[in-house]
């Protein structure tokens, strides 16, 4: 049984047969069928894209949050996920802690995807590489700037380029960065196809002036993108005009954004069919 909880799971087969099933017409093997969709942290991208990407396949998605299932309190979490695999074909969760995913999917019940973990959001990874395709015309060879934090968009983003032949380089303020090297933002965007940010700060962290100061020079703003003269400019989103990225940036027009939130539904979808090897 297959699950998808980072992008680590995936060889460089598997993700670039996700992406080609994220471009096809869309088959409906859920016909009939259930998706549970277990929300712990709220999502406008996430779930618009996941339900509309299950009712694409024929499926019916249940929206489940906390107080409903009572995960780890009221029942163990490998009861609650047998119970979901007895009315669903998939279990798709997003979570805080990482370990919550690990252990429904070793219950081996039903294939589990991960919306988003503290550690992995692999469903961005994969709609942020569909849109890198098709604004490049490839993959293979492109150079992506990521300034900001080593957060999960960030690592899944760089695992992801990784497998697909990218080169990923990242920017952060010292101690907010992923292992290895990591470059000043001017020296990142050298040669850069993509540049890529995303929020100060995140769901869940805390938000303060230390915070604020570090990540300022940090700003993508028109100056950085024109150091690497053609680049696009991409974001998770939700955006914070002003903070993170200039309003003529991110509203400009080499801003890749709009296109990137819709490859979420359809690299949802693209995943989806990879989980049931379809």
């Amino acid at each position: 049984m297959r699950h998808l909880l980072s992008i680590r799971d995936l060889t460089a087969a598997d993700l670039q047969a996700i992406l080609g099933l994220s471009e096809k017409p869309a088959p409906q093997p859920l016909t009939g069928k259930g998706v549970a969709l277990y929300f712990e942290k709220p999502s406008a991208r996430t779930r618009n894209s996941m339900e509309l990407a299950a009712a694409q396949l024929g499926g019916h998605p249940v929206y489940l949050q906390p107080n409903e299932l009572g995960i780890g309190m009221r029942e163990s979490v490998a009861d609650v996920t047998r119970t979901l695999a007895c009315y669903h074909s998939i279990i798709a969760a997003r979570v805080f802690d990482h370990s919550l995913l690990e252990q429904m999917a070793a219950v081996n019940a039903a294939p589990v995807l991960n919306m988003l973990s503290a550690t992995d959001h692999p469903l961005q990874a994969l709609a942020d590489l569909l849109t890198i395709k098709q604004l490049l015309g490839r993959i293979e060879g492109a150079r992506v700037a990521f300034i900001g934090e080593g957060n999960n968009v960030s690592r899944s983003l760089a695992e992801a380029c990784v497998l697909a032949g990218a080169e990923f380089v990242i920017a952060s303020p010292p101690g907010h960065g992923l292992e290895g090297a990591v470059l000043d933002p001017a020296e990142a965007v050298e040669g850069a196809d993509i540049i890529y940010t995303d929020v100060w700060v995140s769901m869940g962290d805390e938000d303060s002036d230390e915070r604020r100061a570090a990540f300022e020079p940090y700003q993508v703003d028109e100056a950085l993108m024109a150091r690497a003269k053609d680049a696009w400019f991409l974001h998770c989103l939700p955006a914070r005009r002003g903070e993170e990225v200039t309003a003529p940036v991110i509203d400009g027009p080499r801003s890749g954004v709009w296109k990137q939130a819709e490859n979420r539904m359809h690299t949802a979808r693209g995943a989806m069919l990879w989980l049931l090897d379809k």
